[in-house]
């Protein structure tokens, strides 16, 4: 019935939907946050965090909810199925649109852990937003930077150990961590601008998908490198999925083994670095024909 409304209701519906889901969900997790933060109970802050978990992935489900609330919705995924909620992985996913989160949420709901981001350590001060992370236990990084570590000697190797620390707590909870190589959106105004070598992507940034697997690399049983595309190039697909007009959505998953040879010292050993680059260039590049073949099925739909 509502996929009969007009686009401007459609919108509203959408909109009101997604943000008092997330205004309920979000105070809840938050909510469970306080006593989280105030009594500092290994045992107690386990149990809440299964609870925040668990609200989390309530709220993936609503958010899966919106691609079929106000238009008849059709997804496109190809590739490897065989994942658990029970493992632990991380993600190398393009970034087209803000909508991508959702689709990860919606894949998350189906058959993966709920996922999570490493998050500047800044963040956490931001209200509610900082709260509500922490209590889903999305880890806080500091970076310290060569100059500071030439100051400052003692810091070398800090950073890891301390984020490591902090991921400890994933042993406990089965975990997807998300990396948007990319850096940002791709447009192709961006594109142009940082004269990408690759026909849809932007180039990746090594360094945070490095420093992720030098940090959890060891708990991680697969990585995925998962690819979006939205058919409709000229408007915005976040306007398409609130206006109802985002109809099809295209993914590729690729399960790639968990190797020793991709964790090491990114920023101290130059070795490494050239050899991580290299092969981030070359998932890039099998990325960039993946989206080719997704483009030509997006083109040319099978008859029903």
């Amino acid at each position: 019935m509502l996929t009969l409304l007009l686009a401007p209701f459609r919108v509203l519906i959408n909109f009101t939907f997604g943000a008092v889901v997330t205004a309920i969900i979000g105070a809840l997790i938050i909510i469970i946050g306080l006593p989280k933060l105030l009594l500092p109970i290994p045992a107690l802050q386990r149990g809440l965090s299964t609870l925040a978990n668990a609200l989390f992935r309530v709220w993936g489900y609503a958010m899966s909810m919106m691609f079929r609330l106000t238009q008849p919705m059709h997804w496109h995924i190809h590739g490897d199925a065989e994942l658990h909620r029970d493992r632990w992985y991380m993600i190398l996913c393009n970034h087209r649109s803000w909508v991508d989160i959702l689709v990860l949420m919606h894949l998350a709901s189906r058959n993966m852990p709920m996922p999570r981001f490493f998050l500047k350590q800044q963040l956490f001060w931001v209200p509610i937003i900082g709260l509500g992370c922490w209590t889903l236990d999305m880890p806080f990084m500091k970076r310290y930077s060569r100059a500071q570590i030439a100051r400052k000697p003692h810091l070398k190797g800090k950073d890891i150990a301390t984020t490591r620390k902090k991921c400890d707590k994933f042993r406990h909870i089965p975990t997807t961590v998300i990396n948007f190589c990319e850096g940002t959106r791709f447009t192709p105004e961006k594109h142009q601008q940082k004269r990408s070598p690759f026909r849809h992507l932007l180039p990746p940034k090594a360094g945070g998908t490095a420093f992720t697997l030098q940090t959890m690399g060891k708990q991680f049983d697969a990585i995925l490198d998962i690819t979006i595309i939205y058919p409709s190039r000229k408007r915005p697909a976040v306007w398409l999925l609130l206006s109802g007009q985002l109809r099809d959505i295209y993914v590729n998953v690729e399960t790639l083994p968990m190797r020793e040879d991709l964790i090491g010292d990114y920023f101290n050993d130059e070795a490494f670095k050239e050899r991580f680059q290299r092969w981030l260039n070359q998932r890039w590049q099998r990325k960039d024909e993946v989206i080719d073949k997704l483009i030509a099925r997006a083109d040319n739909p099978p008859q029903q």
